[in-house]
């Protein structure tokens, strides 16, 4: 079994920085892609930024230039670095993340709880 536990939400100002950490704790081999996802207040999930494999990425147009997604396989941490935030970037941030398990090479998707960003203007 695995778990996604995600980290870094807070309050921050109009133009701050936040980044995000999603850990996949248990027995993996290998994390194959990632996405984080947002859902604001009163708003449709949306998603944000995935990664395939090791280095193809992709944003959604309204945070292309300020977020950037990122894996660590060491410590098998997905990571999404917020710049230049903006009052509407304010959201429940959510990963999730497609994995091979270790033993029995089982694949999976699996999703974290959420972690929430405000951001003040």
């Amino acid at each position: 079994q695995v778990r996604l536990v995600e980290s870094g939400g807070g309050l921050v100002q109009s133009g701050g920085s936040l980044r995000l950490s999603c850990a996949a704790v248990g027995r993996i081999y290998r994390i194959n892609s990632a996405k984080w996802y947002r859902q604001g207040t009163g708003k449709q999930r949306e998603l944000v930024a995935s990664l395939s494999g090791e280095y193809s990425t992709d944003y959604a147009e309204s945070v292309k230039g300020r977020f950037t997604i990122s894996k660590e396989n060491l410590n098998y941490t997905i990571y999404l670095q917020m710049n230049n935030l903006k009052p509407e970037d304010a959201a429940l941030y959510t990963c999730s993340a497609d994995v091979t398990e270790i033993f029995n090479r089982r694949r999976q998707t699996y999703w974290g709880q959420g972690t929430q960003v405000t951001v003040s203007s």
